[in-house]
């Protein structure tokens, strides 16, 4: 018998487009990719945004979402073409034959129900087992995956676990079934770097161990070259290189391949510090309204006029709690914010006009940041109203000249966010905020939900405003390559508390205390095997302890 599972030919992939403006019509995003993939074994997709990762992995299940339709090809299961078969067949091969796992968790399971009741689900539905039985055998995929207390875990809801549990918690659900392919769909992309490490490592034992074929989608090289046995780089629905992983990430053959191997080379001297900050944290404690837990805690920290603070830690370490007490989104119960020789009230609404131009903000996730239903330059040229009353000719001059310093042109302002591609979505916000003339900018996660090699492009652009301007920066990340690449100084926060700070030399150089060194530790790196070192180590330090 073969050993290939998985055999897609010519597979095409269409879809249908209604934009803004114009008539409806059919494009082509996938065009005509083949590729094999045996039992047992992994294949990466990688690829920016729009290139058919997830589009590709589904059509393992003969899915297509959103309106999306596979028009031409073959894909073949286990010596079967599904795209043969009738949908009485396809109910019986996903959630059986082939599972899923999606990036968001906490988005994708029902927070009505327990974890339990979900993750044996489809087993028991496809008649794989007992109800006894397939929750027998999540309790053992719950040990398997490092959950704790695997045999009460499944009685919680989705919201009282961590999301680094409930991810973990996903791929059971995924597992359960006793499936032949896996199609992991960027399933640590919105995890820190410690908790995605917990992740990788229990999803890579749980493929050893159960012998599952994968799909492992995402756009992170070096996340894919831990997990997997072959990788196939793809770009706007084509297949520009496939092989194992070896080849690709020591000795790529195409050009787009050897940009994503070298990417976040930016090279960024720190600079020395003015005289006198922009901007002092001076023992800040804040807490939530209704509660009387600190969620911020002592927190002392300076930024200088045209350099970057980066404030680096894990999800609820209080990153973007700080940000919201300097803007006075959130007014601090201790402490107070220094900011261009004055010191600013704690609320926002008690803020002068100046105050709030002076310091703007750039947010994660530019899709929800703008108003679907505004052009470009609209908003750009809100800000160029509210603060310096521009109107006509001499309010889309300037936008021009914005779109220009943001390096897209002039050529965007009747366009729609719906237009535009997400890293122009993010310059946009960027002009938007540079449009008030802004002496500090706080960048909250502003290249998290980028691909690499977008989030390089939004990071060299920063810089080159920032020798233009003179802007500070703020910048909350949980990404140590983004630090390197962009910080003066670093700040990292640990459940509320700056547990280390300095210049950016100062934090990034032994010794370290224990939670800096697990970040560092953490950032994956484009080196085979680097995984099982990580997991060496760790377990050496376990058993010293």
């Amino acid at each position: 018998m073969s050993d290939v599972l998985l055999k897609v030919r010519d597979l095409k992939i269409g879809a249908t487009v209604y934009p803004p403006s114009g008539k409806p019509h059919d494009i082509e995003i996938v065009h005509g990719v083949s590729f094999e993939l045996e039992k047992g074994k992994v294949l990466g997709l990688i690829g920016e945004s729009g290139a058919g990762k997830s589009t590709i992995g589904l059509s393992a299940m003969a899915y297509g979402r959103g309106g999306v339709k596979i028009t031409g090809g073959e894909v073949w299961v286990n010596g079967q073409d599904i795209l043969q078969q009738g949908i009485r067949d396809l109910r019986r091969l996903r959630g059986a034959d082939v599972t899923y796992v999606s990036q968001s968790a906490a988005a994708s399971f029902n927070p009505a129900k327990k974890i339990m009741e979900q993750v044996t689900e489809a087993a028991i539905l496809q008649g794989k087992f007992s109800r006894k039985e397939a929750e027998e055998r999540a309790v053992r995929l719950f040990d398997k995956l490092g959950l704790p207390n695997p045999e009460t875990i499944g009685n919680r809801y989705p919201h009282q676990v961590s999301g680094g549990q409930l991810q973990r918690c996903m791929t059971a659900l995924a597992l359960c079934p006793e499936p032949d392919l896996v199609v992991f769909d960027e399933p640590t992309t919105a995890l820190d770097v410690t908790t995605q490490i917990d992740v990788l490592m229990a999803i890579k034992a749980a493929i050893r161990d159960t012998g599952v074929a994968a799909l492992y989608i995402t756009h992170d090289l070096a996340v894919v070259a831990q997990v997997s046995d072959d990788i196939m780089v793809l770009r706007m629905g084509e297949m520009v290189e496939y092989g194992p992983v070896d080849q690709i990430i020591n000795n790529p053959q195409e050009e787009y391949t050897q940009a994503l191997v070298s990417v976040r080379s930016i090279d960024h001297e720190e600079k020395l510090p003015t005289p006198d900050p922009l901007l002092t944290v001076n023992h800040v404690t804040a807490r939530y309204r209704g509660t009387n837990f600190d969620v911020l805690r002592n927190i002392n920290v300076d930024l200088h006029e045209g350099q970057t603070l980066a404030v680096v830690g894990e999800s609820g370490s209080g990153k973007s709690t700080l940000a919201r007490v300097i803007t006075g989104l959130l007014p601090p119960s201790d402490g107070q914010i220094d900011f261009n020789g004055r010191t600013l009230s704690p609320a926002l609404e008690q803020r002068s006009k100046e105050d709030l131009r002076e310091l703007q903000m750039i947010y994660q996730m530019a899709d929800t940041a703008m108003n679907p239903r505004q052009t470009v330059g609209t908003i750009i040229g809100r800000p160029l109203e509210f603060y310096f009353g521009m109107r006509g000719a001499e309010k889309r001059k300037r936008i021009a000249e914005l779109l220009e310093e943001i390096e897209m042109g002039d050529g965007f302002i009747d366009r729609y966010p719906a237009e535009l591609s997400g890293g122009q979505k993010q310059r946009v916000c960027i002009a938007r905020a540079l449009a008030a003339k802004p002496k500090l900018i706080i960048c909250d996660e502003v290249t998290s939900a980028l691909d690499p090699l977008v989030a390089d492009g939004i990071l060299k652009l920063l810089l080159n405003l920032q020798k233009i301007e003179n802007v500070a920066y703020l910048f909350i990340t949980h990404d140590l390559a983004t630090v390197r690449a962009i910080a003066d100084s670093i700040a990292v926060m640990y459940q509320g508390k700056v547990v280390r700070y300095g210049t950016k030399s100062e934090v990034l150089s032994p010794p370290f205390d224990d939670y800096t060194d697990l970040l560092l530790s953490s950032v994956p790196e484009m080196k085979l095997g680097w995984l099982e070192e990580v997991i060496a180590h760790r377990k050496m330090e376990s058993a010293g302890n």
